[in-house]
């Protein structure tokens, strides 16, 4: 891991930009910490990390408000990162498929997600190794946000995730519902009622299929992007009960 940039934020946050290989990313941590801060993940969609930093950065400062360290990367494909053609195709038959009005068949959904999934996973596992080693880092650690798919795999795979918070706001290969049922730590499920993206019914269908006995679902009002500040802050909270 090597830092390249850093910068002291409103409340001393310490925003630090790095790269692990070709993989850039970015590690908050708290400004008054006098111990090992535990860590969350920060997941976010494929848009690219510029373009999704303000909102990052905002997560980040609440999180660091309450003890916690946060660290996201650059998913594969997005960014300054190498296009896939393979799945800028599964894009645009998606974009068509939704302009149109017509069902998202699920081999689009399949290669739009899967390699995404495949590539990511271990990429945050390499991440999550490196930030371990820094020893204003401890355990435990959180995932939140982003892919729902990636946050599947990842709490499948990875035993030092201790704790997820997803949202539910992206398409889900079938193949990830068997999945879901190994998972068994605690979840916090976010679901926006009204997400024009998104399909309602599945969503529900993959909280009933995780194998976690401590498992919640958090319904609001709105679209995609109208999650209301209340609905951080419980993810916050949820965190602290289950990385403390």
């Amino acid at each position: 891991m090597h830092f390249t940039s850093e910068q002291r934020l409103d409340g001393g946050v310490l925003e630090r930009e790095f790269t692990l290989g070709e993989v850039p990313g970015v590690l908050w941590t708290p400004g008054s910490a006098s111990a090992p801060a535990p860590l969350i993940l920060l997941g976010h969609p494929p848009l690219g990390l510029r373009k999704m930093y303000p909102r990052l950065v905002a997560r980040a400062r609440h999180a660091a408000a309450e003890g916690f360290a946060t660290a996201t990367i650059e998913l594969p494909g997005s960014g300054d990162r190498p296009r896939w053609p393979a799945v800028e195709q599964a894009r645009a038959d998606l974009r068509r498929a939704m302009e149109a009005g017509d069902p998202v068949s699920d081999e689009i959904v399949d290669a739009l997600i899967l390699p995404l999934v495949d590539k990511a996973v271990p990429e945050w596992q390499a991440a999550l190794d490196a930030l371990l080693t820094l020893p204003e880092i401890g355990g435990p650690v959180g995932y939140s946000g982003g892919v729902i798919s990636i946050g599947i795999r990842l709490a499948v795979v990875e035993p030092r995730i201790a704790a997820a918070s997803l949202f539910a706001g992206s398409f889900v290969p079938r193949a990830m519902f068997e999945e879901a049922r190994q998972v068994t730590i605690p979840l916090h499920v976010l679901l926006q009622w009204d997400d024009e993206g998104n399909d309602r019914q599945a969503a529900l269908d993959l909280f009933d299929a995780f194998g976690s006995k401590a498992k919640s679902l958090h319904a609001n009002m709105g679209g995609h992007t109208g999650v209301p500040q209340f609905a951080g802050d419980a993810a916050t909270r949820f965190f602290t009960r289950h990385l403390r």
